[in-house]
Order: C-alpha cells, then sequence, then structure tokens
C-alpha cells in the first residue's frame, strides 16, 4: 500500500494504462507541461515527465477548442485508439455539447454496434474555489439523462485510481466528474494496477436508522456528519455510488430496506439532479419500507456567486446533512 492524494492516484492509473497499451494517448490544453495541465500553476495530475516517458505522439497539446478535442476523440477512438482527454473545468463541457450528445453517445447505435468509442473525458469540478458562475458547475445530471455514456465520480484516492483504471479499458466513453476540493485527500492506496467495476456502489459505513446515499464531495461530508450523530445515538449508514451511470440500485434498495430512511446529498442542483433520480427509483422501489418522506441535501437551482461566504453556504456539508438526517428521524438535536 502507497499513501497517494486522489490527484496522484489519477496520475498513477494514467501512467499504468500506456505503459499497458500504448494505444492509449492523453491530450488537451497544456498537457505537454504536466500531462494534466497547469491551472494557475497547480498541477493536475501525476507530477512526472510523461512527455519524456511517452513521447509527444501520445501526450499531445489541442487548440482552445472543446468542440475540435471531444470530435477528435471519437473520431480516434472509433479508429483503434483509446484516447484520455482533459477539458479542465466541467463548465467547459457545454461548448462540445453536440459532440457528447449526437456523436460520442450515439455512434455505437447509429452504426449498429459497428463501431465502439473507448474514450474517457475527464473533468474538474471547480466548485467551492470562489471560481463564479462560469466556472464552478457540477453539471453531471444532464449527462446522465443522455443513453450511451457512462459516469464516475469518484469520491477518493482508491476509487479515483480503480475506476479510473476501468475506465480506460473500457470500449465505452466515460465521462469522469472530479471534485477539486477532494484533489488533497490522501489514504493508503493499493500498490500496481487495479480495477473497480463500475455500478457497484461502495458501503462506507454501516449502519442501522438511516441511509445517507452522498455523491462526490457529499462523501466525506456525510461521514463528519455520522461521527456526529453517532454520538447522539443515531446509527446512520452510507453508501456512495461511485458510479451514476451505471447506477448500483440493489445496494441502495437493500439499504434502505434494512433501515427505513433516506437521505439524498448531492452537490449539484436539486431540479432533475442526481438526488432526484435516487430519491424517485427508492419512492418507486422500495416505498412500503420507507418510515419518513426523503430527504434531499443539494445545492439550491441557484448560479454560484464569487463570494466565497455565499458560495460556501450553498453544498452540503455536514451540518445540513445531520439536520436531515435528525429530521427523517424525528430526533433533535442533543446539546
Amino acid at each position: 500500500m502507497t499513501v497517494m492524494s486522489y490527484l496522484g492516484a489519477i496520475g498513477a492509473a494514467q501512467r499504468e494504462a500506456m505503459e499497458a497499451d500504448e494505444r492509449v494517448i492523453i491530450f488537451g490544453e497544456d498537457v505537454e507541461a504536466n500531462v494534466y495541465g497547469t491551472m494557475g500553476g497547480k498541477s493536475r495530475a501525476d507530477k512526472g515527465d510523461f512527455l519524456q516517458m511517452f513521447g509527444s505522439n501520445r501526450i499531445r497539446n489541442t487548440p482552445i477548442s472543446e468542440e475540435v478535442m471531444v470530435g477528435t476523440a471519437a473520431g480516434a477512438a472509433m479508429t483503434g485508439l483509446r484516447p484520455i482527454v482533459d477539458l479542465s473545468y466541467s463548465t467547459f463541457l457545454y461548448m462540445a455539447m453536440d459532440q457528447f450528445i449526437n456523436q460520442v453517445a450515439k455512434s455505437r447505435y447509429m452504426f449498429g454496434g459497428q463501431a465502439s468509442l473507448p474514450v474517457v473525458f475527464r473533468s474538474a469540478m471547480f466548485y467551492g474555489l470562489s471560481t463564479a458562475a462560469h466556472h464552478s458547475d457540477r453539471p453531471y445530471p444532464m449527462f446522465m439523462n443522455m443513453p450511451g455514456l457512462k459516469i464516475m465520480a469518484p469520491a477518493s484516492p482508491t476509487d479515483a485510481k480503480g475506476l479510473l483504471r476501468t475506465a480506460i479499458d473500457m470500449d465505452d466513453p466515460v465521462m469522469s466528474f472530479e471534485a477539486c476540493m477532494l484533489w488533497g485527500m490522501k489514504e493508503e492506496v493499493e500498490d500496481g494496477s487495479f480495477h473497480i467495476p463500475f455500478g457497484v456502489a461502495r458501503t462506507v459505513k454501516t449502519g442501522s436508522d438511516v441511509t445517507i446515499v452522498a455523491i462526490s464531495s457529499a462523501v466525506p461530508a456525510a461521514v463528519q456528519a455520522a461521527t456526529k450523530l453517532e454520538a447522539e445515538g443515531i446509527s446512520v449508514e452510507i453508501i456512495d455510488p461511485r458510479t451514476l451511470v451505471p447506477f448500483d440500485w440493489e445496494t441502495v434498495l437493500n439499504s434502505v430496506a434494512k433501515t427505513g430512511r433516506l437521505v439524498v446529498a448531492d452537490p449539484a442542483n436539486r431540479t432533475c439532479g442526481a438526488a432526484a433520480e435516487v430519491s424517485a427509483m427508492v419512492a418507486e422501489k422500495a416505498f412500503d419500507s420507507l418510515k419518513a418522506p426523503i430527504i434531499r441535501v443539494t445545492t439550491p437551482d441557484t448560479h454560484i456567486p464569487f463570494s466565497p461566504a455565499l458560495e460556501k453556504q450553498l453544498y452540503p456539508n455536514a451540518d445540513t446533512i445531520a439536520a436531515a438526517v435528525r429530521k427523517v428521524t424525528g430526533t433533535s438535536r442533543k446539546a
């Protein structure tokens, strides 16, 4: 086991994949600098010199054009390569929506299965860092709505590495949404190459009174909330879906059947978000198990302000998650 940061684990997964398969390439804006570019001087990947290790044929800078990057990746994937594309801020994905929706997501279907698209699109969700409305979105729910795309949202270094290795080896397009506020998280990560399957949730903590389904940066916040709640006599089970498409409904439904209560913590916006889909599915499939209404802890339907004081209040945190659990269990905070 080796202690790795979230970013270090991503870099290790990319390096291992490139060493294992010469078809794996990386391209994006400024990636020749350090393989995942530099954003204000902050490295977004492993500090190793990927350009020296793998050469300029496999590590390539691109113009500042997301539409070009995504379209090029689709074509490269259909003709035999396995691209990893650095798309920087997640809000920049909007510039390439036609390529994502009409080409990447639909090509295998439109060509009757004759084409596969083994490509990974990585983007960083820069929320919580005072980057204002143009740079702070968490747009994974809108891509969940489009058949043909797989979606991962790792919340730990281990998951970041294992899911990315799986994604790179897939023959389907994968979108990876990585929360920048998790970049500095460190933990012991298994040495060598390993894969974490898509569609298999992680039970972060077992409990008996309430289930919390937490997504991305809401996972560590839910863990903090659970620590507070345990001191109050409330037993919490925390489920991290890890991948949003495919989604591990079985684990969530089994947990709710056991606890009878559900809180969903999701840093995306409330309306039509991932939390809304989880809530709807549980209400549809496990209504008889529920002892109380489902509660969502999400970001309000508002654009993100530049002000750190204002922004900080918007996202799910340990206090808002704990308050939701107390409400769903019908308890009040003890002094």
